[in-house]
């Protein structure tokens, strides 16, 4: 293990993750070979990054942790995503809730998931409340520790005051900062844990030009209009500090399919906080800009 890689709690759950997880979304890619995938997930274990966040949408990244990762199970967080995508029955419903944990638990080859998300679940969803009664029904029957939801804005606001999960994700970067100021200041001091995602922002500094129909096309234009200068720090650098640090973050996942990016991103982590200074000129660049900038789901 690395020993510069901070570990801390996971809110009020018990359990304790690294400051700096993996995303495990290109774990599932069809076009990565499976010794690429061995390879990764073995080096992030051995780098210290304790918890996996992977989901029922992302390939065949479950059954490639299953098949790599059962028998250091016991050495990390898992934490998965679902409410939709299984066969013969509707999505979000409590059927959909319960059938896809018993098939997560199928296709992770394993006996428990430490954190199961409801996925980008609609508020309205969410408040008929028939999908977190059943996963509640999952975490008593010893089959998810810790109920989750991941998404942004309102229904992630609705799923913080709810007091029914223990532990939510959204997205938190440089130019997405919203939820820092609402929903995820509250989810700490509830004592939720706290998943920081798209801390890299989708790197919308490879562009030159903006990178229309791109997925980084909306980050590109608010990092613009914010006019943020990430020197002395390489922006990638900047980037991963100030979202693993920001406060009520329990750990931010980075994703990426390249052990040396996983490496670096690890070493940029491991250098603790930003600078007071610089901390501050990028949430006033935020304050200045982005103040009714919606968290992008």
């Amino acid at each position: 293990m690395n020993p510069s890689l901070p570990r801390r709690a996971f809110g009020s759950t018990g359990l304790t993750v690294s400051a700096l997880g993996l995303g495990a979304a290109q774990i599932g890619r069809a076009d990565l070979g499976e010794r690429e995938a061995e390879t990764l997930l073995h080096r992030a274990l051995d780098l210290g990054v304790t918890l996996l966040d992977t989901a029922r949408s992302y390939g065949a990244s479950e059954a490639r942790i299953a098949r790599y990762l059962k028998h250091r199970r016991d050495e990390f967080v898992l934490s998965t995503k679902g409410g939709y995508g299984v066969e013969g029955v509707a999505d979000w419903t409590a059927s959909c809730i319960t059938a896809g944990v018993d098939a997560a638990l199928s296709r992770l080859v394993t006996d428990r998931i430490d954190v199961f998300h409801l996925h980008s679940c609609p508020r309205e969803v969410l408040a008929r409340g028939e999908v977190i009664e059943a996963l509640e029904g999952a975490v008593r029957a010893g089959k998810v520790r810790v109920a989750a939801y991941s998404g942004e804005n309102e229904a992630l606001t609705w799923a913080v005051r709810s007091g029914r999960f223990a532990s939510v994700e959204a997205s938190v970067n440089l130019c997405d900062q919203a939820s820092l100021d609402g929903a995820l200041r509250e989810a700490a001091s509830r004592g939720l844990g706290v998943i920081a995602k798209r801390p890299l922002a989708n790197a919308p500094w490879r562009f030159e030009a903006r990178p229309v129909g791109d997925y980084a096309e909306v980050y590109w234009e608010r990092l613009r209009a914010m006019a943020l200068d990430p020197s002395p720090l390489a922006w990638d650098e900047l980037s991963l500090r100030f979202s693993a640090f920001a406060p009520g973050v329990s750990a931010c996942i980075v994703g990426t399919a390249s052990v040396e990016h996983l490496e670096r991103a690890v070493a940029c982590v491991a250098r603790g906080p930003l600078p007071d200074e610089v901390r501050s000129r990028v949430r006033e660049g935020f304050a200045r800009h982005g103040a009714h900038w919606r968290g992008k789901t």
